[in-house]
């Protein structure tokens, strides 16, 4: 299985926001590449509150939880070692997703946790770095490898996302200022990443674009363009009405 070459070991009652992940009981080690996905723990009105409404929060809650499910197989798939960046309560994700080695977010703004992160892969012996959220469970296995590949060349390269954003981030090496001073959460965040890297002398490639699951018409994107993903069943299973008329 990809993340047979990475182990976690530590309290699995304690809420990963407050587990220390430098513990001498919770050591990360890693070998190779990695991919590590940014995920909460589904909660209604804490994960896709801007499909809130036409969504209920609830209904919000169901369809990330399917989506993080989904993401999760589809990565493993890939060459990476899988590694799970939570918010929430470790015993949630060790008992949807055991075995797989998962690092705490911590606090801060999401600049401050991608940098923590990959610095604590890197460090743990991965190389290269992969970041990606769960926003895009259908994103193909071939663009993280095109992103991986990128890195020849490159010393950053994105997967485009159609909102501004990136679906998928890679990194050759830890560069924690290039995550500083980045206006998360608006359509700004991929050309401020690369303006960012061209400060810092960074060769930066993107490498194709996808979709990500922010609101209804993203939703209603992914039902048209991946009919047979889990999410999109899901969504035309128990969200039809929403998906057709997009008010609550």
């Amino acid at each position: 299985m990809p993340w047979s070459n990475a182990t976690f070991v530590t309290d699995v009652e304690k809420p990963v926001d407050n587990v220390d992940n430098q513990h001498p009981c919770g050591v990360l080690s890693l070998d190779g590449r990695v991919l590590g996905v940014f995920a909460k723990q589904p909660l209604a009105g804490r994960v896709k509150t801007r499909l809130c409404p036409p969504l209920s929060p609830q209904q919000a809650r169901s369809l990330y939880q399917v989506a993080l499910q989904e993401t999760v197989t589809r990565f493993a798939a890939s060459s990476a070692a899988l590694v799970l960046c939570c918010a929430g309560r470790r015993s949630w994700f060790t008992r949807a997703f055991p075995g797989v080695p998962l690092y705490s977010q911590g606090r801060g703004d999401l600049g401050s946790r991608l940098t923590r992160a990959t610095r604590a892969w890197f460090a743990a012996g991965g190389a290269p770095v992969a970041v990606a959220g769960a926003d895009s469970p259908d994103l193909p296995l071939t663009l993280i490898e095109a992103a991986f590949a990128a890195l020849e060349s490159a010393d950053v390269a994105a997967v485009a996302c159609r909102d501004g954003g990136y679906a998928l981030l890679t990194l050759r090496q830890s560069v924690p200022a290039l995550f500083a001073g980045i206006p998360w959460s608006t359509p700004e965040v991929l050309a401020a990443t690369h303006r960012r890297a061209s400060e810092l002398g960074l060769r930066f490639a993107v490498v194709g674009d996808w979709d990500d699951l922010d609101d209804l018409a993203a939703l209603q994107r992914l039902v048209v363009r991946s009919p047979s993903c889990r999410t999109a069943q899901f969504a035309r299973a128990h969200l039809h009405t929403r998906l057709r008329s997009g008010c609550g």
